[in-house]
């Protein structure tokens, strides 16, 4: 798994990712200023994850690669167009297409196939890149909030909101038999990196896609507290197929009444930051005492 391609490739998936996230502004404005061609062309390059990877592990197919380098182009296209005929951002059917595809194809992992044992990884980030790339910087979507220059503010309301989420989680968690206590106490390291880790491969995806573009196009067409509560329950229902075979409802029920706290916190300052902060508390809190 940790071989020097995948560890090149697994750079190559995070560079877009972190860029868009640290320098998102001064890279809006460099693309913007390519010739369109470029700029609806470009995000084929994030195929080259796949290439790499499936090539070390004589599993490269023609047309997985063909969906990798055309899908993001595709997102960039109707995107694009969007842009154009909603000018004032108010929320357009392309716009929602992408959701759905960038959604579906995530949760129902359709594309996870494509990939060896254990590195489905890459799926879920290429596709978020695709996604920021078309929503952040073809589409200029305003007020998304994806900045992980890390604020104390963000820290302050993501840890309030989740303060409030976790008496609930609690009760009706446990009395439901969705959680278990596990008395025990972790090393440090290890909670670090499980901290670590779903922030930044969990919690921010799953916020940005949420939040910072499903709640935030809501918001622009329903009442705020609306926009809210049907987000939260999109994502409690995206947790259908979660850790059972069959349709999970107490986790669908938890996680929508968890997207509540994870909205508000978003929508506080509109900042991805806050919520993922919210959501990487809950998600960490469970996986190591409460699973």
């Amino acid at each position: 798994m940790f071989t020097l391609p995948n560890i090149f490739a697994a750079i190559l998936t995070l560079i877009p990712f972190l860029s868009a996230a640290f320098s998102g502004d001064s890279l809006r404005k460099q693309i913007q200023a390519l010739p369109t061609p470029i700029r609806l062309l470009l995000p084929s390059a994030l195929s080259l994850p796949y290439l790499i990877v499936s090539i070390a592990a004589s599993t490269f197919q023609w047309d997985w690669f063909a969906l990798y380098a055309l899908l993001p182009v595709a997102v960039a296209l109707l995107l694009q167009h969007a842009r154009y005929v909603d000018e004032n951002q108010i929320g357009n059917w392309r716009d929602y297409i992408v959701l759905l595809t960038l959604g579906l194809a995530v949760d129902l992992r359709w594309f996870e196939p494509a990939w060896p044992p254990h590195l489905a990884v890459f799926n879920k980030m290429i596709l978020l890149s695709a996604g920021i790339y078309g929503f952040l910087f073809v589409r200029e979507l305003n007020d998304v909030g994806f900045d992980l220059r890390l604020q104390l503010r963000d820290l302050r309301i993501g840890l309030r909101e989740c303060a409030f989420y976790i008496p609930i989680a609690l009760t009706l968690g446990l009395s439901l038999g969705f959680l278990h206590v596990h008395a025990i106490w972790p090393h440090l390291w290890k909670l670090v990196g499980a901290y670590v880790f779903t922030f930044l491969f969990i919690a921010i995806p799953e916020e940005l896609y949420f939040r910072g573009w499903l709640q935030n196009l809501l918001e622009r067409r329903l009442a705020r507290t609306q926009a809210l509560v049907l987000t939260s329950a999109l994502f409690g229902l995206s947790h259908f197929n979660k850790r059972a075979v069959h349709f999970n409802w107490r986790y669908v029920l938890l996680a929508a009444i968890a997207g509540i706290f994870y909205g508000r916190a978003w929508r506080h300052d509109r900042r991805v930051a806050a919520s993922a902060i919210t959501h990487t508390t809950v998600d960490t809190l469970w996986s190591i005492w409460f699973r």
